[in-house]
């Protein structure tokens, strides 16, 4: 059991980091930055719109499709920054630039809100984390053994799955907004409400007004199932193989999210692709941090943890993607051997 003294020993790792990051400026706003970033991502769908309306009922339009799921998820990540109060200090416009960049995808902001501060509060809690209490997938033994029918059959090959049911994921964003602002379980419900339908009106009629059905349908496949795999690659390699602590295993703040987090390697391309996020454990320890201040903060994070014998997870992409492939796979073996 940690004594007191423990406990003091442990929050004062987190003061001691806190204070070196402060002190190198890493959590100051960087409101220039994201002004040319929101700028140009907004460019970038107006001008995916107007190629749209150019290249008229062409099959062409494919190819609009799926730059449209990069711009998607590019103001998803800027939305997501918004969320953590990254862009201003103040709430008031953080929440209005995050409303507005979920509306203009099709998201609720505060549904989003919601799910991910009890994930950043709880990170891979078998119970208390939302991003692990997924009825397709199991994380855990123990979640992998309550599943019954056709999701008992999934998690058994659930490895094999799991890219395929990312297609799926943009529809499942859609989806969980909608059903959470019917249930009354956001605030500024009527915001988003509205957002989500003048979104969905505008999105919808100009698909349908200016593609035939077939090409319209096959426009919609393909938009929306790039961009869910795109949103599901970008956040899946940040958590998934990684421990999953119970009540059991309580850990101080600063081991508790760099425990359960993995960081992925790469440059400008790979921090881009990914919004920031490859930056996970620093994310982690400090939400407010502006996005292109991670890069910085982690030889800090990293030197600090490597002083304190904490284990820091690194690895490039492809491994990230390996690692939560195994992990999957590793929870779904006892089903697959269970006799019938």
């Amino acid at each position: 059991m940690p004594t007191s003294l423990d406990t003091q020993h442990t929050l004062g790792d987190y003061a001691a980091l806190s204070k070196l990051v402060r002190n190198a400026g890493l959590l100051e706003r960087r409101r220039g930055y994201y002004l040319v970033k929101m700028g140009l991502t907004l460019l970038a769908l107006a001008g995916a719109w107007v190629a749209f309306a150019h290249i008229g009922d062409s099959w062409w339009q494919l190819f609009v499709a799926a730059f449209m799921a990069i711009v998607f998820a590019q103001l998803a990540f800027i939305g997501h920054d918004a969320g953590h109060k990254q862009i201003f200090r103040r709430g008031k416009p953080n929440n209005a630039i995050g409303r507005l960049h979920g509306g203009l995808i099709g998201m609720s902001y505060g549904w989003w809100n919601k799910g991910h501060n009890q994930h950043h509060a709880n990170p891979n809690h078998e119970h208390d984390d939302p991003d692990v209490n997924i009825d397709a997938l199991a994380f855990t033994e123990g979640q992998a053994r309550l599943k019954t029918g056709f999701t008992r059959w999934m998690a058994k090959y659930q490895a094999y799955l799991f890219f395929p049911l990312l297609l799926l994921e943009g529809l499942n964003l859609h989806a969980s907004s909608v059903r959470a602002i019917w249930k009354g379980e956001v605030r500024s419900r009527k915001i988003d409400g509205a957002l989500l339908a003048v979104h969905f009106a505008l999105y919808l009629g100009a698909v349908f007004l200016v593609l035939s059905p077939g090409i319209a349908v096959v426009f919609l496949v393909v938009h929306q199932g790039l961009w869910g795999l795109y949103m599901g690659c970008s956040f899946a390699p940040n958590h998934k193989g990684m421990p999953n602590p119970t009540e059991a295993e309580s850990k101080d703040f600063l081991r508790k999210q760099v425990l359960t987090a993995r960081n992925v390697r790469g440059g400008f391309w790979v921090d881009f692709a990914l919004g920031g996020l490859n930056y996970q454990i620093e994310h982690h320890l400090f939400p407010h941090m502006p996005r292109p201040n991670l890069r910085r903060a982690q030889p800090i994070v990293r030197q600090f943890c490597a002083e304190r014998g904490i284990p820091y997870a690194q690895c490039g992409l492809m491994r990230s993607y390996r690692y939560v492939l195994e992990h999957l796979h590793e929870v779904g073996a006892p089903l697959r051997t269970a006799k019938a």
